[in-house]
This record gives structure tokens, sequence and C-alpha cells, in this order.
């Protein structure tokens, strides 16, 4: 599964930059997303897949640290995206003639920084919520589930939510991967 995060995370980024079609504020906030929740798997995949390859439950007290940083950042950042998108929808579909002056490079690119910064208190709700449920009920099996729910399922299944029923998408990696070619020359 951490595989097809990483590598369906990347084609979708590939496709985005290699398409000029794609260079629109939607595509920009998912081609970050994208970027967020490959970020977001590898703080703590690898490491749980070394701990079940080797049998050791065991992390530095500075690792531990390290790895909740960051997991806490992707996290907040993949939220912050989120809502970013809706914005941009919001502002294309009740606002369409005036979406390109208010939806401008500049504002785009001010919003992305500004999502590296910005932390939702939904996630950490969530987080705190498996934290907690685990020191109450004592069932590491349902908090493993849960973990991996978040921190693996939601971020493989990404690009596919917002990228394969989007004819855009698909032609830019037809495209991409040399696809178009083949079928115009049969």
């Amino acid at each position: 599964m951490y595989l097809i995060t990483v590598f369906g995370n990347l084609l979708l980024i590939l496709a985005v930059s290699s398409d000029s079609h794609l260079h629109t504020p939607m595509y920009f906030f998912l081609a970050n997303l994208s970027f967020a929740d490959i970020c977001f798997t590898s703080t703590t995949i690898p490491k749980m897949l070394l701990n079940t390859q080797t049998q050791s439950k065991r992390i530095t007290y500075e690792g531990c640290l390290c790895q909740i940083y960051f997991f806490m950042l992707f996290a907040g950042l993949d939220i912050y995206l989120l809502s970013v998108m809706a914005y941009d929808r919001f502002v294309a579909i009740c606002h369409p003639l005036h979406y390109t002056v208010i939806m401008n490079p500049r504002l785009c690119g001010l919003l992305v920084p500004v999502s590296w910064i910005m932390i939702v208190s939904l996630f950490y709700g969530t987080s705190l919520g498996v934290y907690l449920s685990s020191a109450v009920t004592q069932s590491s099996h349902a908090s493993a589930v849960a973990s991996v729910m978040y921190t693996v399922v939601t971020p493989m299944l990404n690009p596919f939510i917002y990228s394969l029923r989007n004819r855009d998408i698909k032609g830019a990696l037809m495209r991409f991967s040399g696809m178009a070619a083949l079928k115009g020359s049969i």
C-alpha cells in the first residue's frame, strides 16, 4: 500500500507538471496535496515496516519527537490544502466571472506557503481521539486499524479520488505515458 501511495501521488504530480493544460489553481493545489500525502505517509510507514520486519517496537525519544512533529506538520498541511481546494471550487462555482481575478497566481502562490504553517484542529482531534481511546480501551488492534486508515489508506486513495474521474488528468496521464501516440497510430 505504501508503494501504491507514493507511485500514485508521484504520477499525479508528474501529470500536472508536464501538461500545460493543467497549470490551473485546482491542479496546482492537487499536486501540492499529492506531495504532502507522500511526505505524510513517509513519516511513519517506513519505520512501521522496519518494526514489522525486525519484530521490534523500539524508537528513540528523539526519533519519536521528530516523527510526531513531521506527522502533525504534514497532516495539518493535508487538511489546509483540502480547505484551499474547497475555497477554489467555491469561487469557481459561485463567482465564475471573477474566478481568474480572485484566484490569481499570486494568491495561489501565497496560499500554499500559508498552508505549511497552518495546523487544523480537526486532525489534532482525530489524533487525540485515537491516542485517548487506545489508552482507555487497551485494544492495540483497534488502534492499529484506525492508525492505518488515516495514515495509509486515505493518502493512497486521494490520487484516485481526485483524478481518475477527471478527463483532464486522464488525458495528461495518457500523454505523459505515451499512450496517446500509440492510440493515434492504430
